[in-house]
């Protein structure tokens, strides 16, 4: 068992790594007994911390790590969810400046934004899709605050798994509305495909990735709740953004969401 100054110690060292734009080297290193609990734990932890230095609350939470190419491409072997702020929602209108991240990259996602609790006992897929208001397209920008993007699946959740940003289109499309496992959808950099994938490249259905991470929440004491947005996981890869960067989503049977960063 890790001691709780220790935990308070890391939530601390990640706060000040993202408030004052610097990397730090993984946690697992220093403390190898560092388990998936603990991680959700500090980021707990984190979370309180920031919602009190930054006056802001909790908007919702993120799957991180969904698809399988996801996990091999960073060595772990389940997803991982983190924390939305309400100070993290951008304006798609506005340009967004890099000056606040280490090392910003953007990728595709579907939002849910959820009209009921979800307390389970045990939540299924179908529950998901009865308790979800609407979805939209979106996107998110995560940003490790590890050197080098380098982390174990501990170190991730520990930083909020790599939660920094998101962005969601204010068109609202009911569950029922489009196809959300054969859905296209199509990520371009700079008017050039960047990625194309479906739907259900999120574990087999994007409502089955939330299904999984509500779950989670309730063996914590935790659960989703009314008014949350929930993004279900990234559809592709990741880009990497560099000033003047434009991308845009494009999902079959939904609008394009587009962003643009500052020049």
């Amino acid at each position: 068992m890790m001691k709780t100054d220790t935990l308070d110690q890391i939530a601390y060292e990640l706060y000040q790594a993202e408030r004052d734009v610097y990397e730090v080297t993984k946690f697992v290193d220093q403390y190898p007994t560092l388990t998936v609990e603990t991680a959700y734990d500090i980021q707990d932890k984190l979370i309180d911390l920031k919602c009190k230095q930054e006056q802001t609350e909790i908007s919702g939470i993120k799957l991180g790590l969904t698809s399988k190419a996801k996990q091999q491409m960073m060595g772990v072997h389940e997803p991982s969810y983190g924390v939305l702020l309400a100070n993290m929602a951008l304006d798609a209108q506005q340009p967004i400046s890099l000056k606040s991240f280490i090392h910003p990259k953007i990728e595709p996602e579907i939002a849910f934004v959820f009209k009921q609790d979800l307390l389970g006992p045990v939540v299924t897929v179908a529950q998901v899709l009865a308790a979800t208001e609407y979805i939209a397209p979106a996107m998110e920008i995560i940003d490790s605050r590890y050197l080098n993007f380098n982390f174990t699946l501990p170190d991730v959740i520990a930083d909020n798994s790599s939660s920094s940003r998101y962005i969601v289109s204010s068109q609202k499309y009911a569950v029922n509305e489009v196809d959300l496992v054969n859905m296209g959808c199509i990520f371009t950099q700079n008017d050039e495909i960047f990625a194309t994938s479906t739907a259900g490249s999120v574990m087999g259905h994007p409502a089955r990735a939330i299904a999984w991470m509500a779950n989670k929440l309730i063996a914590r004491g935790q659960h989703i709740q009314a008014g949350d947005v929930v993004l279900s996981g990234a559809l592709t890869g990741s880009a990497t953004m560099r000033a003047g960067d434009s991308f845009t989503v494009s999902f079959d049977g939904m609008e394009s969401l587009s962003v643009q960063v500052e020049p």
